[in-house]
Formats: C-alpha cells, structure tokens, sequence
C-alpha cells in the first residue's frame, strides 16, 4: 500500500452542492484546488432532489426562510449570489426550468442535468475531483497548513492546502453516505456544534394515535398547521406511522418534543357558518353528510365525534356546532416523533455560525479552516431553499479560500 503526498492550495471535502461550486469558484481564481469525497459519484442528492427533478431554488427566497440560532448569517451570502444567479447558470448551460406552486423552480428533464452542470463547470475550471476517498483524519501542521489523510482503493493518500474547506453535509439520507466527519472535524478544533436532528422530516404518532387514524393512510388533504406562532398550509399526507405531506415536513423544523400541532382540515372555510347554512337549507341532512364535499369519508369519521356524526342539522345547538367546528379547524395532536434520518430532507442544527465569517465562510480563531452549506447550522424550508443555501455559500467562500 503506498503513500502519496501532494501539496494543494485548497481542499474541499464533500463533493455534493455546496463543495462543487465552492471548488469550482476556487479553482478559477487560480487556487489549485483538489475535491475529496467518500462517496462514489458526486452530487448524488442533488440527483434525488424533487423527486428526481431537482427543485434547484424558489423565487422566493428570503433570510425569513431559514432556521439558525444566528438568524441573520445567511443573508450576506444569499444577497451575493441570489436565486437570479443559478437560473442564470443553468440558463447558460442550457438547462431549462419551470416553475411551480410557492415559487419552486425544477428542471424540465431531469436533476441529472443539473449534477452534470455542476461536474462540467468542475472540469471547466481545472479543479481535481476525487471520488471513494475517505477521510481518515485531517491535521493542523506547524505552519498553519492543513493534512488530510484518505484512504482510496490502493493506497493511502495525504493532501496538504492552506485553506481546508468542509463541505460534508448532514446526517439525512444516509442511504447516500451522510456521515457526522463534519461535526467531528468542527469539534476537533474547538467549534461549537448545535446538537443535529432531522428536518424537513415526517411525523409519528402515539400507540393511541397511530389506532385511531392508522386506517386514514394514504389519504391527502389541504391543510393549515401551527405550532406556536408559526404556521403553513399545503398538503397533509396520512402514513401508517403518522402525518407527512409538504405541510408536515415545513412545521417538523419548527416542533420541539411535547409541542402539540394544531391542524386545520378546513381552512379557509368557517364551519359553523357552514352548518347554519346547510341546517336552513335541509334540517334532516346528517351531520357527517354535510363534510362529504369538503372531505374523504373515513377522515370525517376518524375527525367527527361519534355522537353527532348521524344527529340531524336541524338538531345541533350552539355548544355542538362549536365543538364541531373545532374538531375539525382545531384538531391537537401530538406527535411521539420523527421518521429519522433516513425519511429527513435535511439536518437541522450542525456548526455554529457564530465561530463563521458570514462573508468569508472561514472559522474566526482558525484561520484557513472553512464550513460550507448544510454541515452548517442553517436550515431552509422545503421548496428549494436548502439548495440555494449550498449555491450561495459555495460560490461565496469559493472567492475567498
């Protein structure tokens, strides 16, 4: 087994959005810039993103999009390289998009489109990109510089650079070779790292939840969600475990354990008016008839209280039609958990940006260490938002490394 050693200016581990752009960036200012990865193709979640189509960005994107205990870090680099700025990019790479609800923007063809164009502009630039290479250990050497040791098939290699740049992601998918190496490299030289968990992720119930609306799987209707003061509304997806759906996986970065969800399965619609309505026009209706417009029929009954459910309209009193209201614009519940890593989007948490320069990406006390993209404690919303945190902060510390 030999031992190859090579001296570089940067080396960027992570070969996923953020690292390729960062390293691209790198290499065109000249740096001799070398991309390592443990993983054997590179960009692999960007090829799974939107289901294969990869929701790249939104029109909408705003620093209000994102979770941090620093809130105000990515608003520097989202303003230097915008959502403008990667449409532009594929645009030249002739790429075409489309957009679609809440300002999401996806490929036309295909997320593979998009994974090329980031190889492309890689190879285009003069960067070295290594795949199936993993990370045995990274040091600090006396004069500032940095060693990383990998392991490849045949050989070990060692690497030097002056600027190390950690571009390893999260833990979610970890069917596609997320690992903690970016937390443990944080870790080692002294960095906070806000305890990670699942984002963007689908929710389990209660033995008793889970009995009572088990039967509801596969059935998927508008909703509104709150937890506290933060809200949203799109899709509700019943599972066998739980609750997903689009609605689901925005509030999951918002719940804390114990928090309780308040679901309304009829926004936009005032129940009781409703009800007052329908009894004028036919007081004999059922109670549970009147929802079979608005909803499936084994959510009306798994949602309606048994007792009212074949009481005529007519027969409803003030203190039933509100109990019914309520149990449909404010049906509680609260969630046991969460489907883990392997159903999250993202990681909420990772390395604190209060050690990071928010223009350079470069530790404060640890000159020429950088963290880029998701391994940091920023998380977007689902729509496009975590790939355009991965643009804007590789192209950002890809000027500076």
């Amino acid at each position: 087994m030999s031992v190859v050693r090579t001296l570089f200016d940067v080396i960027i581990i992570g070969a996923g959005a953020s690292g390729l752009v960062c390293g691209a960036e790198a290499a065109r200012r000249e740096r001799k810039t070398l991309i390592l990865d443990h993983s054997e193709k590179a960009a692999a979640k960007v090829l799974v993103s939107g289901g294969g189509k990869c929701n790249f960005t939104n029109l909408g994107i705003e620093a209000g999009n994102y979770l941090s205990e620093n809130p105000h870090f990515c608003k520097s680099a989202l303003s230097r390289y915008s959502q403008w700025d990667i449409i532009a990019a594929l645009e030249t790479h002739g790429i075409f998009w489309e957009e679609r609800a809440h300002g999401q923007l996806f490929a036309i063809d295909s997320a593979r489109d998009i994974q090329n164009m980031l190889l492309e502009e890689v190879r285009l630039s003069g960067a070295l990109l290594k795949t199936g290479f993993r990370i045995k250990g990274v040091q600090r050497r006396g004069d500032g510089s940095f060693l990383v040791k990998c392991q490849g098939k045949n050989r070990v290699e060692s690497y030097t650079a002056s600027s190390l740049v950690i571009a390893t992601g999260g833990l979610s998918f970890p069917s596609l070779g997320a690992t903690p190496l970016g937390y443990r490299i944080a870790e080692q030289f002294g960095i906070p790292v806000i305890p990670p968990s699942p984002g963007l992720v689908p929710l389990t119930l209660h033995k008793t939840d889970k009995q009572r609306f088990g039967t509801l799987s596969g059935i998927a209707v508008e909703a509104e969600v709150r937890v506290e003061e933060m809200r949203f509304r799109e899709n509700l997806l019943f599972t066998h475990r739980g609750l997903s759906g689009p609605v689901i996986l925005q509030i999951s970065n918002y719940l804390h354990p114990g928090d309780t969800l308040v679901i309304n399965l009829l926004p936009g619609r005032i129940l009781e008016s409703i009800i007052e309505k329908a009894a004028a026009k036919a007081p004999e209706a059922k109670t549970a008839g009147l929802f079979a417009k608005y909803l499936p029929k084994r959510l009306i009954t798994a949602i309606l209280p048994p007792s009212l459910a074949d009481k005529a309209l007519k027969s409803l009193n003030a203190a039933e039609t509100r109990l019914i209201a309520e149990s449909f614009h404010q049906w509680l519940i609260k969630p046991n958990g969460t489907e883990g890593y392997r159903k999250a989007e993202v990681t909420r948490g990772g390395v604190s940006t209060r050690s990071v320069s928010s223009k350079t990406f470069e530790v404060r006390d640890v000159p020429g260490l950088y963290f880029i993209g998701e391994v940091l404690d920023v998380t977007g919303w689902l729509g496009g938002y975590n790939l355009q945190w991965a643009w804007s902060s590789g192209w950002c510390a890809g000027q500076y490394v």
